[in-house]
């Protein structure tokens, strides 16, 4: 069935652009929080969820700190510059994740939004990144001392949601959406004139969730769209939650990858045996590994706990589904494996240094009798 842009005209609604950072191994929010009072004087709160479902259903141990940023311009390439409220995210395992709302323009429909959705993922987009970078790096700044061992990676994570409150011709039943709505290609940001194929409309479209007949939550690996009359966005956070674990099991990949090669290459590159037995070259590698293998127990603990389900409730059930959608298990499986591959270099690490002690504990007995049977020659 074609899309009829005019049942599906926006009366209230917004884009969530998200950019998440990891900007530090873990982040005191106490701290932080003070620190938001004394540098920047900018309102802040925790992020709690608001839905009567989601108190019952979910449990977040640590709510992230909820930063008001105010007004920006958010540079768009080919549309200009677009006002949006900007607030950040501070979550305690050291991702700021920094939100631009841009207001929905009365009368738009959905399918004018599409346009803009290839512009925001699909083409590249290096000023809002650039952008959102600058804003982290200045709250960073302000943080200070509550940022514990602070470093600046250069990857980063995504993600937009079409958020609708309201339809211009009143509330609309999800199937009506799913049906006729051009979904599918606003969640791919596609603007070919050609069709989507079926089986690429269903595989998108079967990512979808209703609790109530006029709402509606589409999930993608990069956007979602989001239709609740309510206004509540606890969808939207839950969402960001999921994308900055993401962010944090990327980061963490990406350290392990590094941190591999450089153990490798320490160990290739070997040394005379006399020397490996009278410097601490091993002891200093298995502190080293040691000292990684703790910062990851932390950080899976942290991510572990970042979001308790207590229930089987519909934004219980979106959650898990959105993790499975952003492939986490996947992503933390393959964390897990090199966590697991490190202790098994440290373990070798520490065999090698037991061969090094014990080799000079063999040379120094060696050197004793040696010097006996000199003085008994004396």
């Amino acid at each position: 069935m074609a899309a009829n842009p005019e049942r599906f005209v926006i009366a209230d609604g917004s884009v969530h652009v998200y950019r998440l950072f990891d900007v530090a191994d873990a982040i005191d929010l106490a701290a932080a929080e003070r620190a938001v009072e004394v540098a920047m004087a900018a309102p802040k709160s925790r992020a709690r969820l608001t839905g009567a479902q989601s108190a019952t259903a979910l449990e977040l141990p640590r709510p992230p700190l909820r930063v008001a940023l105010g007004a920006r311009e958010v540079p768009l390439r080919f549309r200009g510059a677009r006002a949006a409220e900007t607030s950040a995210h501070v979550f305690d395992y050291g991702v700021v994740s920094i939100l631009y709302k841009l207001p929905i323009a009365p009368g738009a429909a959905l399918e004018d939004l599409v346009v803009l959705a290839e512009e925001l993922f699909v083409s590249p987009t290096p000023e809002i990144d650039q952008a959102a970078r600058r804003e982290a790096e200045e709250l960073c700044r302000a943080l200070g001392g509550a940022l514990e061992r602070p470093h600046r990676w250069d990857g980063l994570e995504s993600y937009q949601i079409f958020f609708a409150r309201r339809f211009a011709d009143g509330p609309l039943r999800a199937q009506e959406l799913l049906a006729s709505a051009p979904v599918a290609e606003l969640l791919l940001g596609e603007t070919s004139p050609v069709r989507l194929s079926t089986a690429e409309r269903q595989e998108v479209l079967s990512h979808h969730y209703t609790y109530l007949e006029d709402d509606l939550a589409v999930v993608h690996w990069n956007s979602a769209l989001v239709v609740e009359p309510s206004g509540v966005e606890d969808i939207p956070d839950l969402l960001e939650f999921a994308t900055a674990h993401l962010l944090e099991l990327r980061y963490y990949d990406a350290l392990l990858d590094r941190e591999l090669h450089l153990i490798y290459d320490e160990i290739e590159r070997g040394g005379s045996p006399v020397a490996n037995i009278f410097t601490r070259r091993y002891r200093g590698l298995q502190r080293r590994t040691a000292a990684l293998l703790l910062e990851l127990s932390e950080m899976v603990e942290r991510l572990e706990n970042a979001v308790k389900i207590v229930g089987d409730f519909y934004l219980a059930r979106l959650y898990q589904s959105a993790v499975r959608r952003f492939r986490l298990p996947a992503w933390q499986e393959t964390v897990l494996r090199k966590q697991r591959l490190l202790a098994e270099v440290n373990d070798l690490i520490g065999d090698a240094a037991d061969t090094s002690r014990s080799e000079l504990l063999e040379l120094a007995i060696i050197l004793l009798i040696v010097f006996e049977i000199a003085a008994a020659f004396r």
